[in-house]
């Protein structure tokens, strides 16, 4: 494991969201959701490709609070531009169980 100094950590925009709006993504290559997450005032709402089919309806999104990172460079992912990366924890058979505030709190918090 490579270590990091705290400077490089704290470059890492790790910001609460609350999942707004999910649609299903058929032309990803791998099973994946349309997420839209409000990230409060100052970011406003972003989307992201998510591969969380294995876990979650798009039903079961619908107002989760999530961790995400904001400040990466937008991906084009086929037909669709993602802005941030939703975090989670991917198990040994693929699924993926989403990070989130053991509370709720205000939208665009940074991790700290």
């Amino acid at each position: 494991m490579k270590e990091i100094s705290w400077s490089e950590f704290e470059r890492v925009e790790l910001r609460t969201g609350t999942i707004i709006d999910v649609r299903k993504f058929p032309e990803a290559r791998k099973p994946a959701y349309k997420v839209y997450a409000d990230f409060g005032k100052e970011i406003g709402i972003l989307k992201s490709s998510a591969q969380i089919t294995k876990l979650y309806s798009p039903e079961d999104l619908l107002g989760k609070q999530i961790v995400g990172v904001v400040n990466f460079p937008r991906k084009q992912i086929g037909p669709f531009m993602s802005e941030f990366l939703l975090t989670g924890f991917t198990q040994k058979d693929g699924s993926v169980v989403i990070v989130q505030a053991e509370r709720r709190v205000e939208n665009g918090l940074k991790l700290a």
